[in-house]
This record gives structure tokens, C-alpha cells and sequence, in this order.
């Protein structure tokens, strides 16, 4: 059974819903359940905090009984997302808009294992192609709602996307698809996109296993662009000094997707000096370095994948206000994490260019 309680909303900014006699951060999709005021009676589900899992560290508002029980519905829609769900809601599906037929110029799309790859490489694209329109497709393997990302709010108000697409499972952006392949479709023939992003929204779901992880959506991603006949790049995972030894160097996540992807892709790899940038490893005090890394990707992608290796300006982007930091890691302390979507970026950036 859903883990669902009753409570108050006693503050806004950030949302605080008091729980028996506990005070509780939440998160309230307002696109789904409408808006929230303090005094507001809602119902929570406290699941995922209860088990001190990482789902953002905080309750999710199921229903407001106080305002949230007069939704006026959407006579004449009939499809329908999270289906057979008590949030079923209709959507207008970005498939059934009229595309130019074939022949229109074919974008370039990138996949990235995270969402915390998405600033960096909308940074670096602008920054290689001034004025390139760069749009982002969410699909699933983490958050599935289009409004719980801060980045991609971010990234359209200063022009680094210009648009945000839910696919799939995933909803609440600003255009709906209802297949990943159908949105991809019509990301690259009916908006006017030049480039594509294509990955999961915050967070990620995992059970330390080489195929249970949110991040084996990137594989049904690069399938669908290569199925559709579009350039294909994908960005690997790479850190400096994870703690888990599986995502330090080259996470098996991103070792996985490589091995199974059933076509080859552009796979971009940071241009930098790397002497500085060790590799942290509990299990081995001497450590690694960041040039293994890039050598276990090199070998992983030999013979299979082509590698095209971008300059970075890591610098700049911890400059630019976007976010440096990742699962408490700064971009100092983990500057390959941060390098890999830069020059994925970048390698997109270049692939519009032609």
C-alpha cells in the first residue's frame, strides 16, 4: 500500500507540511494537484523519506483536500499520461502535430547518463555555437516530473534550451509525447530544435546492479535516435572521486550502455590536463588518475565506438552561476564529473555545425 498521511501545510518557501508532530519539507506538483496555501489539509506519501532513501529528501503531496478536489478536466483529450494511475491526466501528444516530411535537416542527439550532465553540456553548446536551439527530452530512470527540475527552469530562462520535452512515463513539460522515439521524432522534424538532449530528470533510481539503474534508459535513448537516423553522441559517465568504487573512473553504468548499444556512436572525451585530477580510491592508497579512467573508455569504445576528443573551459562553467556541484562532490573536488558533458557539449555544438 502507498505510505500516505494526512497533514498541514504550515509554510511555503520552502514547503513544510506538519505530519502528526513533526514539520516535514514536501514537494507539490501544483500542475497536478493544484495550487497550495498555508492552513491547506493534503495528503503526503512520507514512503521514501521514511526509508532515508535518496528521492530528494522529501514528501510528495498526493492531494490537497482543501482547494485541490475542483480540476475542470480537459473535455475532448483522450490520451492519457500515467495511465491506470490515480494521477491519470490527459495530454496533447507532441506525435500528432504535422511534421515536414522527410528530407529536413537531421539533428544531432546527445544522451546523458544524468541529469546533473544537462547545465554543463547546454553551457558548453552555447558557448561552441552561440545561438544554437538546444532542446531537452526527459525520459524515465529517475524523477518523472517535468517540474521538479531547477536546471531545466534555469536553462530556459537564460536561453541555454529552448524547450523541454516529456517522453514517456515522464510529463509535465512543456510539450508531451507519449513514446521516447515518437518525441525524439518530433523534437527533430516539428520544432525548429537543432540540437537534442535526450536523459532521465533529477535524481536516479539504482540497486548497485549492471543493468537495474535508472541510467539504462540512455541505451532505449541512443536506440531510438540511431533507429530514426540521427547523429548520435553519448556522454559518459566519468568521476574523479566518487566514494563507490562501480561509478569512480568510468562508472559501469556508462561501461554497460557502451557494451550494449547495438550501433555504433560518437562518444566525446575531455581534452585537459589531466595530471592533476587523481582518482580517489579507498581500496588502493596509491590511488589512480584520470588518464585510466579515460583509458578504460578508450578501450571499452575500441573497434565499437568513435571518440572524438573535446577541449574543455571547466573555468568558465564554474563561473557561469550553473550548478558545480553533484551528490556533494564541487567541481574541484570531482572536475572529471564535470568535464565529460562539457565536452559532450561541445562535440554537439560541432556535430550542428557539420
Amino acid at each position: 500500500m502507498l505510505k500516505l498521511r494526512r497533514g498541514t501545510v504550515v509554510g511555503l518557501e520552502p514547503l513544510t507540511v506538519e505530519v502528526g508532530d513533526e514539520q516535514r519539507r514536501a514537494w507539490a506538483d501544483r500542475g497536478l494537484v493544484g495550487p497550495v496555501e498555508v492552513g491547506d489539509e493534503v495528503i503526503v506519501n512520507t514512503e521514501a523519506v521514511d526509508l532515508g532513501l535518496g528521492s530528494g529528501g522529501f514528501d510528495l503531496v498526493h492531494a490537497n483536500l482543501t482547494r485541490g478536489l475542483e480540476g475542470p478536466g480537459a473535455a475532448g483529450a483522450h490520451v492519457i499520461k500515467l495511465n491506470y494511475t490515480s494521477l491519470q491526466h490527459p495530454v496533447e501528444p507532441v506525435e500528432l502535430a504535422q511534421h515536414p516530411a522527410a528530407g529536413a535537416p537531421k539533428p544531432p542527439v546527445l544522451v546523458i547518463p544524468l541529469h546533473g550532465h544537462l547545465a554543463p553540456v547546454a553551457w558548453a553548446a552555447a558557448a561552441a555555437g552561440p545561438g544554437i536551439r538546444v532542446g531537452f527530452v526527459q525520459g524515465a530512470g529517475a524523477a518523472l516530473p517535468g517540474a521538479l527540475s531547477r536546471d531545466v527552469a534555469d536553462l530556459r530562462e537564460r536561453g541555454l534550451l529552448c524547450g523541454h520535452m516529456t517522453a514517456g512515463a515522464a510529463y509535465g513539460g512543456e510539450h508531451e509525447a507519449i513514446s521516447l522515439t515518437g518525441g525524439i521524432d518530433a523534437a527533430a522534424r516539428g520544432l525548429g530544435w537543432e540540437a537534442i538532449v535526450a536523459g532521465p530528470g533529477p535524481g536516479i533510481l539504482g540497486s548497485a546492479t549492471r543493468l537495474g539503474h535508472g541510467g539504462i534508459a540512455a541505451l532505449d535513448a541512443a536506440h531510438a535516435a540511431l533507429a530514426l537516423g540521427l547523429p548520435t553522441l553519448v556522454c559518459p559517465r566519468l568521476s574523479s572521486s566518487d566514494e563507490r568504487a562501480r561509478h569512480r573512473g568510468l562508472s559501469h553504468h556508462s561501461a554497460a550502455l557502451l557494451e550494449l548499444l547495438l550501433a555504433p556512436v560518437r562518444v566525446p572525451v575531455p581534452e585537459a590536463e589531466l595530471e592533476g585530477w587523481p582518482l580517489l580510491d579507498s581500496e588502493a592508497p596509491e590511488g589512480g588518475s584520470a588518464e585510466a579512467a579515460l583509458d578504460d573508455l578508450i578501450e571499452i569504445c575500441r573497434g565499437r565506438h568513435d571518440l572524438a576528443v573535446e577541449p574543455i573551459d571547466l573555468d568558465g562553467y564554474a563561473a557561469s552561476g550553473l550548478p558545480t556541484e553533484t551528490m556533494g562532490r564541487s567541481i574541484e573536488h570531482d572536475p572529471l564529473f564535470f568535464a565529460a558533458p562539457l565536452a559532450a557539449g561541445r562535440a554537439l555544438a560541432g556535430a550542428v555545425a557539420g
